[in-house]
């Protein structure tokens, strides 16, 4: 793989609706139900999702429970987890803003090449800042918990990726629009998928890279 590689970055955000109501001040437990793509195994639900739930729990003396529903067990797709939170399917949800194009045109901005080359933990905290003061219309059907991006996006191909001219013809998975848009640019086919179906992906040939 060439150091030169295009970087690029996955916005993603968790998002509850708002629970205001009938919660005595100190009587029930309650159970939140959280709601997310990906296989538990995966990075983000073992090193982030779950054990902020086990915080959350902690530090609420036991009286916030977390129930994990992981890799879309309570139904639907990735695309649909906006707006479960939104709507009461779950009661917490995190998602990828790419999956659905469009609707988030302000937050889209983090997702452009190199935006995020100095690290995921600056980028989260410039992105957060960014989405408080001049985004937050973009989430105001739900109550916004946070959102983050990861590090600097590196390709994964099938054959060895030398410069930029080699990615021409290439059947690259596509995580939004505005990636897509720069696979174009570059000569390469993007294919939209969500982030599970991307191994069978690669080994049936569907896709050259991710």
């Amino acid at each position: 793989m060439s150091s030169n590689q295009i970087r690029r970055n996955l916005l993603a955000s968790m998002a509850a609706l708002c629970m205001t109501a009938a919660i005595p001040a100190q009587a029930q437990t309650v159970t939140l139900r959280l709601h997310q793509f990906l296989p538990p195994q995966a990075a983000i639900p073992a090193k982030a999702i779950v054990p902020w739930a086990q915080k959350v729990e902690a530090e609420s003396g036991g009286r916030i429970k977390i129930q994990m529903f992981h890799a879309m067990q309570m139904g639907g797709s990735p695309p649909q987890l906006f707006d479960q939170a939104r709507d009461g399917v779950a009661d917490i949800t995190w998602t990828v803003l790419g999956y659905t194009p469009g609707r988030f045109n302000k937050s889209e901005v983090f997702e452009l090449p190199f935006m995020c080359s100095g690290g995921a933990e600056k980028c989260s905290r410039a992105f957060q800042e960014y989405v408080d003061k001049d985004a937050a219309d973009e989430f105001k059907s739900v109550k916004l918990l946070a959102v983050h991006t990861h590090g600097p996006g590196l390709f994964h191909t099938k054959q060895p990726v030398n410069g930029l001219e080699s990615l021409r013809g290439m059947k690259i998975r596509g995580g939004s629009r505005v990636i897509n848009n720069m696979l174009v640019k570059l000569g390469a086919t993007p294919v939209g998928m969500p982030v599970p179906a991307v191994t069978e992906a690669l080994s049936k040939g569907v896709i050259d890279g991710t």
